[in-house]
């Protein structure tokens, strides 16, 4: 079986970078079902470190080894399930065979559907947060789950009138199930107001993390205090709003340090560092080591 090239991959990237195009030729409604064995036969080249440009979930039912996320590994095993959002980097290394379901689908399969386009956003795997995007299916849930994706398997096949819509009523009953096993709870009044303001804050740093990086910027977008988005940080997520963009700079200098066509120095440039004395001393002082050293390390273990 051939290795699937990607699409398109930039000078400037870690890793590949896949769409669903790129994986499925001709497809048309922005997502994209399969059971993972044969759709990991056909895809070889995913075991490696890459991107999506769209959401990526996968239940395993069968496997072992390990799932590499944004530099954070974790154990295969059977009956769990994986949220990925549009740019996390992941790579696989299975012991064996591996089987389950994947569902890929882009980030405007659901808007055109839903009244509410920033509906996903009230789903805590879908927050990007590793510690609530991988999730161990309680055994008295694995019946129900997996009939719902045996659902959305046999209806992906289908031609029928609104076959799309059924998809994905079948993928938020899914979305839905899997959240309550979570826990999570409807939030409701002040709290609703503080989350959305919460999440709005997180997508203005991820549009603008390489030029902003500062509280007082996004405060000042949100038309709120810098005092109150660090109440609201430290309130819903323990830290700072300086520790919240500094996180998110964090991440992408360590995707960027593993690309060996780039110099410390464009890493640097290219996150807006006025120069690499800075960079350094912020990399270490949030890593405990320097970026040449940890651009050697990861580089090893690849």
């Amino acid at each position: 079986m051939d290795i699937i090239v990607p699409k398109f991959v930039s000078m400037l990237q870690s890793y590949p970078i896949y769409d669903i195009c790129s994986l499925a030729p001709g497809k048309q409604d922005d997502v994209l079902v399969s059971r993972f064995a044969p759709y990991l036969e056909e895809h070889k080249s995913m075991v490696f470190p890459h991107r999506h440009s769209f959401y990526h979930l996968v239940l395993f039912t069968k496997g072992a080894g390990t799932h590499t996320i944004d530099f954070e590994t974790f154990t295969v095993k059977p009956f769990q399930v994986y949220f990925m959002i549009p740019g996390q980097v992941h790579s696989w290394d299975f012991e064996g065979f591996a089987d389950g379901y994947i569902i890929n689908f882009s980030t405007s399969f659901f808007q055109s559907f839903l009244l509410r386009p920033e509906y996903l956003d009230s789903f805590l795997f879908f927050s990007g947060d590793l510690k609530s995007a991988v999730i161990d299916l309680p055994e008295d849930v694995h019946q129900q789950v997996t009939d719902v994706f045996e659902l959305i398997i046999k209806e992906a096949a289908l031609t029928q009138a609104m076959a799309t819509d059924m998809l994905r009523t079948l993928m938020l009953q899914l979305f839905i199930n899997i959240s309550r096993v979570q826990g999570v709870i409807e939030i409701k009044g002040a709290a609703s107001y503080n989350y959305t303001l919460l999440k709005s804050f997180q997508k203005l740093i991820e549009q603008h993390y390489t030029e902003l990086k500062h509280p007082k910027d996004y405060a000042q977008l949100l038309y709120i205090t810098p005092n109150h988005l660090n109440a609201l940080c430290k309130d819903l997520l323990g830290m700072q709003a300086g520790e919240v963009i500094r996180n998110r700079v964090l991440l992408e200098a360590k995707r960027m340090l593993t690309n060996p066509q780039l110099s410390i120095a464009d890493v640097a440039l290219q996150l807006n560092f006025s120069d690499n004395s800075y960079f350094t001393k912020f990399f270490k002082k949030l890593t405990g080591t320097t970026p040449e050293e940890f651009r050697k390390n990861t580089l090893k273990s690849t």
